[in-house]
């Protein structure tokens, strides 16, 4: 992009933006807060003499807040709504016959060059084994169990990418329950728990730090199931569907939440390799309780 090109995207940017705060009729600083910028940035920004221009993720920040879009911001078009380009600020997207496989490879590469931040609903889809992934799904639903190793599959293909970065947290608890033979673990074997365990450190460790992996204390702290991608969305596991948050205001929070749970988490990536090895080394058959 020459100067004058870059001279001229930062007027019209600068013009849009000021719209957009007389509009609020809002001071600055309360202006900036509420779309995702420092006071000093939008200041820059609204700087006469200045060529500098926000980052693709501030610039959807924007556009989400003020329900614009980005190409009205930047001058591309007239039209500062256009119903094809925003997406509302909650959906309802159903996982049924391998939908929600797509849906999730989609995000995730719509996601390439943002952080992931991942709470899964038991053993992370990427770690499992193939063993845990039947298990989990069962004999009646072949077709899902298929679908979500596939998913696995793509899912670590993605986190090989050098320009990955995703952070994982669960509760230590889960993995205790899995060694243990447990809870929803109760029927199945152990050589496949201690596979699963296995298996999930040498990865922990091969990924490692791409891929990172904090485990909380489920005493103290909970969440639920959901996936932060990057500023772009967040979809919570409801099952048999997603609730998807494109709201920037929502997204913000869920990334709150999930780094609230990084804050308090009792292992590390540097420390849950070693631990899950630990875990594994002590898988036990349950023992048969008399009838």
């Amino acid at each position: 992009m020459s100067g004058t090109d870059k001279r001229e995207l930062a007027a019209v940017f600068r013009e849009r933006l000021g719209l957009l705060l007389a509009r609020r009729g809002e001071p600055p600083a309360r202006f900036a807060t509420r779309v995702g910028l420092d006071r000093s940035a939008l200041s820059h920004f609204l700087d006469t003499t200045s060529t500098r221009m926000p980052r693709t993720e501030a610039l959807c920040d924007i556009a989400r807040a003020e329900g614009v879009t980005t190409d009205w911001l930047l001058g591309l078009t007239q039209s500062e709504t256009d119903a094809a380009d925003i997406a509302p600020a909650l959906e309802i997207e159903r996982t049924e016959n391998g939908h929600g496989e797509t849906l999730l490879a989609s995000w995730h590469q719509q996601a390439i060059g943002y952080k992931i931040r991942y709470v899964p609903c038991t053993v992370p889809d990427l770690l499992r084994t193939e063993a845990v992934t039947a298990y989990e799904f069962g004999q009646d639903e072949s077709a899902q169990a298929a679908a979500k190793a596939d998913q696995g599959r793509r899912q670590l293909d993605y986190t090989r990418r050098p320009e990955t970065d995703m952070e994982v947290c669960m509760p230590v608890q889960t993995l205790e329950a899995l060694a243990e033979g447990s809870g929803v673990w109760s029927n199945l074997d152990a050589n496949d728990r201690r596979a699963q365990l296995e298996h999930m450190a040498r990865l922990v460790d091969e990924l490692y730090p791409t891929f990172r992996l904090f485990l909380f204390d489920g005493r103290h702290y909970f969440a639920a199931p959901y996936t932060v991608f990057g500023p772009q969305r967040a979809a919570l596991y409801l099952g048999t569907l997603y609730l998807v948050v494109n709201s920037v205001e929502h997204i913000r929070a869920l990334t709150r939440h999930f780094d609230g749970l990084i804050r308090n988490a009792t292992l590390g990536p540097d420390r849950a390799g070693a631990h899950i090895e630990a875990l594994a080394r002590n898988v036990r058959e349950r023992p048969v309780t008399a009838s």
